[in-house]
């Protein structure tokens, strides 16, 4: 067995956390670029307290999906701000946009040199500017991994900015930032971090270590995300979403993905008002039955099967609970938290073979547990429109 484990070099987890920001950021910032999503005044309080350590700050606002050029617009203004430390505070596209920002202030060169498959796939030389990560929504993980997933409209895809070099240098993860999250914000950020509890502990380079990341973050999201749909300001499930989402980040940086994540990331850059934690959702039972299916046929050995079993017993309480019992409770759960299918985005049946195509060609496909066929892949994603 062999394996590594890397991530944030400093996670400070708890509610309230976000007081300690001043304190914290005056260790290695001094003119820092706040990246924030479409509505900058949640982070009035985080400001603040930059001020009050004495910390100047310029504010730079992610609309939506971070597009290479949202990245470019942002690095010329941490540059003519003559920022030294970039603060990513929301969901995962500004904690992304924040990544690539703060990465590409510290490396010369154009953003396509290090992009890959539409870029040249250079790898990164230095170590991002000092980088701390807030997140808002319990979903991504996206504060404790080293990729920013970017969308290229012209090219009609998501691809990844990839390096240990950009790990965050503080993770502060506050559960009490997401207490005001909408239900349908609850809903699909946290069956997003479902899937990256799910997807790593099943695929091809899981290991002992995310292995129990994974099944923590289970038992918190499936005795929590529903409570937290339903009732917002209930701060325990809020604590434990938050958590889920920090192990998912952990455990899909340091083992991999799947399936359900390579096709999110095609169909995200062609439909590009489809949110990525509802693509997953409408993805993830249709994908865990192919999977199980495919691995029962070919390859009945695989210790992937066992964690589709671990999986059902987790979230449905029951130990003697079988895999397909697991992808029952991921639809009723999917169903209660109203999530729509991928049709509702414009996805349609004369889609398929070309989401497939680039769906194979995605880095998140490689981990997953078996190989699917062409034809099995677009059964899966038929079954999701």
């Amino acid at each position: 067995m062999k394996f590594e484990f890397v991530t944030a070099t400093r996670i400070i987890f708890g509610p309230g956390a976000l007081r300690e920001i001043g304190l914290l950021a005056g260790e290695c910032c001094k003119r820092v670029l706040v990246v924030t999503g479409r509505d900058s005044s949640r982070a009035e309080k985080l400001v603040a307290s930059l001020r009050e350590a004495g910390i100047r700050t310029s504010t730079f606002s992610v609309a939506g999906e971070p597009y290479i050029f949202t990245i470019e617009s942002g690095l010329a203004l941490g540059k003519k701000e003559n920022c030294d430390s970039v603060i990513g505070f929301g969901g995962g596209s500004a904690l992304d946009a924040a990544k690539a920002i703060a990465a590409m202030l510290a490396n010369d060169g154009d953003l396509l040199d290090y992009l890959e498959i539409i870029g040249r796939g250079k790898p990164l030389t230095k170590p991002s500017v000092p980088f701390i990560a807030v997140p808002t929504t319990a979903g991504t993980g996206a504060e404790v991994t080293r990729n920013a997933v970017l969308a290229s409209p012209e090219h009609g895809l998501k691809v990844s900015l990839r390096s240990p070099l950009m790990l965050a240098k503080i993770a502060l993860v506050d559960p009490e930032l997401t207490c005001d999250l909408p239900p349908a914000i609850t809903a699909r950020t946290g069956l997003d971090a479902l899937t990256q509890l799910i997807e790593p502990l099943v695929c091809l380079r899981a290991n002992p270590m995310t292995d129990g990341l994974c099944a923590e973050g289970l038992c918190r999201a499936a005795r929590s995300l529903r409570v937290a749909f339903h009732d917002g300001q209930n701060k325990f499930a809020r604590e434990d979403m938050a958590l889920a989402s920090l192990f998912g980040g952990l455990a899909l940086a340091n083992a991999g993905l799947g399936a359900v994540h390579g096709f999110a990331g095609p169909i995200g850059g062609l439909f590009s008002d489809a949110p990525h934690g509802a693509i997953c959702a409408a993805l993830l039972p249709h994908v865990m039955t192919a999977n199980i299916r495919a691995l029962r046929r070919r390859d009945e050995q695989s210790p992937a099967l066992k964690g589709y079993d671990r999986i059902a017993r987790i979230c449905t309480g029951d130990e003697h609970a079988s895999a397909d019992a697991g992808v029952n409770w991921v639809r009723e759960l999917i169903d209660e938290l109203q999530i729509p299918r991928l049709g509702t985005y414009g996805v349609k049946s004369e889609h398929v073979d070309k989401l497939v195509g680039k769906a194979i060609q995605a880095s998140s496909m490689k981990a997953n547990p078996i190989t699917l066929t062409p034809d099995e892949l677009a059964e899966t994603l038929q079954q999701a429109l």
